[in-house]
């Protein structure tokens, strides 16, 4: 065990020292992934492609309008890939950081919040490849003017999906957010019940700050954000009442 880590009143060099130290580990973790997935670079790319290809017309195909395109784009990919991948990493050495400053209370609280957030940014990525992907790309597909070719650069795309990705990403950590600020007591979950008219508009507001400058796309981010929003209250409510129960036994 690092001793240094563990000290709170230890000099800001050796808390210097100990940042350097997880941010070296953290970009040897994604150095590892990337160098593991760079060989696959051309299949991974063609299989994250794969939700757009499927709607385009008969013998129509992907373009690259860059010289480069071919191979910074699934290079940029397999190391975004390499990112996510080692998010877990990344979020324990984050955790491993800070933890030491923190009440027992506190941990407890926080170490389920990070798995919760691990888990639900890759469920958000999940639900934007395997549920939004396909329908908006039928869509835009299906609304093509006669006499256009839907041709799509690769370098475009790339940049297209990986706003959403991190877009969905992020928008699925609300149930996270939202409990955070109730246990820190920002607010309680009856004030957030009566602001859910403001919190619904919040959400279409922030779909189209995080997404491509259409309606479809930004009401497929804004609704399950409510969703999540709504998910996150209920389980405010539920950490509160076991909580009133609990004061409740002692007394």
């Amino acid at each position: 065990m690092n001793t240094a880590s563990q000290d709170p009143g230890m000099p800001l060099t050796a808390h210097l020292r100990e940042l350097r130290r997880r941010l070296v580990r953290c970009l040897l973790a994604i150095a590892v992934v990337f160098l593991g997935l760079f060989p696959f670079a051309q299949t991974l790319y063609t299989q994250v492609s794969e939700p757009l290809r499927h709607y385009l017309p008969e013998g129509a195909s992907m373009i690259a309008t860059s010289v480069t395109s071919p191979f910074l784009a699934p290079f940029k990919l397999t190391l975004m890939a390499a990112l996510f991948v080692a998010m877990p990493v990344l979020l324990h050495q984050a955790w491993s950081f800070i933890a030491p400053a923190m009440y027992r209370q506190e941990r407890r609280i926080a170490l389920p919040l990070l798995v919760s957030s691990i888990v639900l940014f890759y469920s958000g990525m999940a639900f934007a490849f395997f549920v939004v992907f396909p329908m908006m790309f039928g869509f835009f597909a299906s609304v093509t003017p006669d006499g256009v070719a839907m041709m799509t650069d690769i370098g475009l795309y790339l940049d297209f999906i990986l706003a959403l990705f991190l877009a969905f990403g992020l928008a699925f950590e609300i149930p996270v957010a939202t409990f955070i600020i109730v246990w820190a007591g920002v607010t309680d979950v009856g004030t957030l019940r009566k602001s859910r008219p403001y919190v619904i508009v919040g959400c279409f507001v922030v779909g189209m700050l995080l997404t491509p400058p259409d309606v479809f796309s930004q009401t497929l981010l804004a609704v399950p954000m409510w969703i999540l929003f709504e998910v996150g209250l209920l389980a405010c409510a539920a950490v509160e009442r076991k909580g009133n129960q609990e004061i409740a036994c002692n007394n």
